[in-house]
């Protein structure tokens, strides 16, 4: 039985209490163009390891307060 894992986050919510940090700004602190924070944003998008890492710096906090994930049996 495969497992899929959704991956979820709360980068919108966390660039709110961010002084309303802007994408373009989010994106230039994580190195990548506002279109891709605004597809992993909406969960089209996972990011590589090293983004995600990227982004909770730029957040200044630890990866699974901005990512989580839930397994799913098929």
């Amino acid at each position: 039985m495969a497992k899929k894992f959704k991956i979820t986050n709360q980068v919108r919510t966390l660039r709110f209490f961010e002084n309303e940090m802007t994408q373009q700004e989010l994106a230039e602190k994580a190195g990548v163009s506002r279109q891709t924070i605004m597809a992993i944003e909406a969960g089209k998008y996972a990011p590589t390891l090293e983004l995600a890492f990227r982004i909770a710096d730029a957040f200044n906090c630890p990866i699974t307060k901005v990512f989580s994930y839930e397994i799913k049996e098929d």
